[in-house]
């Protein structure tokens, strides 16, 4: 372990604090209770609205106090993923902080620096005496990871400031100017059932050990989706009189599948061929995904309770049919933007709902059209199988600015800082710029942070020398409207 810099330790010790409360979305009470509290304590303003979003106004210092308001913005909230192994409980236990070399990472669950570190970061420079600063609101959204229902509902007037800084991007050294817009669908389809057969062993198959990640950031490195290779497995077994039964996989529509389970019943005198089987599928699925997914693995273990009702063989059929027809990973790359994903889908969330399947997508386009015929086709695709489709959750991309006067400081300010310009970027993720802007007109924003990889994962991490870096920019960026 390796001693964080002296830059980063207020920040890195505000973190801490912040890991402490649970706050998965939709429910985050405490810690809109907890920021509250903070900033009754130190005598500010505390604004909240109806949805529970947090606005702290804090004075500009000695300088500056009459400066352009400028607003620090990120969210509450945190994708809540764990490893199969971990018995972690988000409602309630704090997250483990686990320093790792140069990275921070959390004890087998994701870390939460998606986005506890722009609280961290926004908390130090209203409270540290040594931060010059303008005149300053921050803005905590909540559940921003299930669809931007916080900003969604941010009522016009909430915010003052005309210069916004979204806290939110996960590379430094990267000013984001823009971002796909996003649509959430569920799928739901009736599969045929029947009593359980006699003659038949029930089994517990999983299809595990996937890398996972954020369903924009990482869509475009081709990584295995749990929910399509669990039904991949399990469409090799039907010629083996497999009855499948209890499906469920993924956790967040942001975040790409890497578990997934399943019952099987299987005739007793198919176990060793079902085995045999599957031992064919893992090795074929590990030399197709070797370079995203190297720790993918399928696994049956005995179960001790069986079935009542199982899936024909009709509905097993109609399930895998289904899974497959609905479209996942990229289905365009951008035309104007070289290497930017333009549109894509991940197929999200499976489960059962007695005997129907429900299946969560969420599409993402920085072209809105292209994003609603997405959408038109996965509901389609419902449609045409015999089932309900229910489109919702839907927010605006944000398109960049690139005569933005604050984009040109922030650019100017990092070449002097660091002597190289940062790279100025649209990316395949929804941030709360869009909503924001399309709110409160004549709103200057840019999106900047800390490196964080594998974001929505238990692998998720933080470059601790990346705080510093990105800590000391905003100070100078701050500090810059005194001119």
């Amino acid at each position: 372990m390796t001693s964080p810099h002296d830059m980063t330790r207020k920040v890195l010790d505000m973190f801490a604090e912040i890991s402490k409360i649970p706050r998965r979305s939709k429910n985050e009470d405490q810690i809109c209770d907890w920021l509250k509290a903070w900033a009754e304590q130190r005598g500010l303003e505390v604004r909240t609205d109806s949805v529970r979003n947090i606005l702290i106004a804090v004075p500009g210092t000695k300088g500056i106090e009459n400066a352009p308001i400028v607003v620090l913005q990120g969210h509450v909230d945190m994708v809540c993923e764990k490893t199969p192994e971990s018995s972690h409980d988000f409602s309630k236990d704090p997250i483990e902080l686990v320093y790792d070399g140069e990275w921070l990472r959390a004890n087998q669950t994701t870390l939460g620096a998606d986005n506890g570190i722009a609280l961290a970061m926004g908390l130090v420079a209203a409270s540290d005496p040594a931060v010059a600063h303008p005149p300053l609101e921050l803005l905590f959204t909540v559940d921003e990871e299930t669809g931007l229902t916080g900003a969604n509902a941010i009522e016009p007037g909430f915010i003052k400031g005309k210069i916004l800084l979204n806290l939110d991007s996960e590379d430094e050294g990267v000013l984001t100017v823009g971002c796909a817009g996003g649509m959430d669908t569920l799928l739901t389809l009736d599969l045929e059932h029947e009593n359980a057969p006699a003659g038949h062993q029930a089994f517990d198959f999983v299809a595990g050990g996937m890398t996972g990640g954020h369903s924009g950031v990482d869509i475009i490195e081709m990584r295995a989706n749990a929910l399509r290779v669990m039904v991949r497995a399990i469409e090799a077994l039907l010629p083996h009189g497999v009855k499948p039964f209890d499906l469920k996989g993924g956790s967040a529509h942001n975040a790409i599948p890497r578990d997934a389970r399943a019952g099987l019943f299987i005739p007793a005198g198919a176990v060793d061929a079902v085995k045999a089987s599957l031992d064919a599928q893992q090795s074929l699925l590990r030399a197709e995904f070797a370079n995203t997914d190297p720790n993918l693995k399928l696994v049956l273990t005995p179960r001790a309770e069986a079935p009542k009702r199982v899936m024909s063989a009709a509905g097993a059929r109609k399930l895998v049919d289904f899974v497959m027809a609905i479209p996942h990973g990229v289905a365009a790359m951008s035309t104007d933007i070289p290497g930017l994903v333009e549109t894509s889908n991940n197929e999200a969330i499976l489960a059962m709902v007695g005997e129907s399947v429900t299946i969560k997508t969420s599409q993402r386009s920085s072209v809105m059209s292209r994003m609603r015929a997405l959408t038109l086709r996965i509901e389609g695709i419902a449609r045409l199988a015999g089932g309900r489709a229910e489109s919702g959750n839907g927010y605006p991309s944000w398109q960049p600015n690139m005569d933005s006067p604050l984009l040109a400081r922030c650019v100017r300010i990092y070449e002097e800082m660091y002597g190289k310009k940062p790279v100025v970027e649209v990316i395949h993720a929804g941030l709360e710029c869009g909503i924001i802007g399309a709110k409160n007109d004549g709103m200057d924003m840019i999106s900047l942070g800390p490196t964080v990889k594998n974001p929505h994962s238990p692998d998720e991490k933080i470059h601790i020398g990346s705080i510093g870096l990105v800590w000391d920019y905003l100070l100078k960026v701050m500090a810059s409207f005194a001119d």
